[in-house]
């Protein structure tokens, strides 16, 4: 798909006419143990169930399991995979020193239309001898999502490469709604919004309840593709994961839309 020799067409140009982060093109798999990984999808698939689990939580939860481990090889992994317990935590750090935080602005606001916010988030997807991280930009309103992209790091390069394509492609939302994850408190993220004339919104630390569609979104994707398909490239994954998607917008109902109306036919009305 991607010509590294093509004569008119840089590398950087192809993955964007793909749809393709560039680190999606440069991607190794990790040089993580097979045993690591095994951990890792055990405990990706736990976070999706009990997502207030920390570092306490995964290590009984694996010993139950018998797998005798630590702390410090589940904290190391949890940070890999960049999970974090959803439950309250004391406000003794920062996701990234020197970002700023912004206030949570969807308290009590009636969300009743298309591209009126927009949310994204990011997540940790497991590959045959890997793993990727994926974002992806959702409309509040309709749950459709906007774009995504694949990454293997967790830089904010990809994050801010999805929010650009939203933009180019729908527009602009009146709020943009994220965790306070690096990626999104990062300068690079927030000065596209601010550019734009788009207020930011980050969901309280540890109020996983602020950006619940798009965590029933990961729940959805990993339970009907994810977890079924162990893909082996990126390519593969990629590929998987945009039918995936294809079908999420565009044939599954949504029950939250009246279990008969798709994301898309929902957006295409109402934006």
């Amino acid at each position: 798909m991607i010509e590294p020799n093509h004569s008119d067409l840089a590398i950087a140009i192809q993955c964007e006419l793909v749809g393709m982060g560039r680190s999606t093109y440069y991607y190794q798999p990790s040089g993580e143990t097979d045993f690591n990984l095994s951990l890792m999808r055990m405990m990706d698939e736990q976070h999706l169930k009990t997502p207030w689990y920390g570092q306490r939580q995964h290590v009984r939860h694996l010993r139950r399991q018998g797998y005798d481990i630590g702390r410090t090889r589940v904290r190391r992994l949890m940070r890999l995979m960049g999970l974090r317990s959803l439950a309250p935590q004391p406000f003794t750090s920062k996701p990234a020193p020197g970002n700023q935080i912004y206030p949570y602005l969807l308290r009590d606001l009636q969300v009743n239309r298309a591209n009126q916010v927009w949310c994204a988030d990011v997540t940790y997807i497991p590959m045959a001898r890997g793993f990727l991280y994926l974002v992806a930009v959702m409309d509040w309103h309709t749950r459709k999502v906007l774009t995504w992209r694949l990454s293997n790091t967790l830089d904010s390069l990809f994050c801010v490469e999805a929010l650009q394509a939203a933009l180019a492609r729908y527009g602009k939302p009146e709020i943009f709604n994220t965790d306070q994850g690096c990626q999104f408190t990062s300068a690079g993220f927030t000065d596209v919004l601010k550019a734009a004339d788009i207020d930011i919104s980050m969901d309280g630390k540890g109020c996983w309840v602020d950006n619940v569609f798009i965590e029933r979104l990961w729940r959805s994707l990993k339970y009907e593709h994810v977890y079924l398909y162990a893909h082996e490239t990126m390519e593969q994954a990629r590929r998987g994961i945009n039918q995936w998607m294809r079908y999420y917008n565009a044939e599954r109902p949504h029950s939250s839309l009246g279990d008969a109306t798709t994301p898309d036919e929902i957006y295409a009305q109402a934006a």
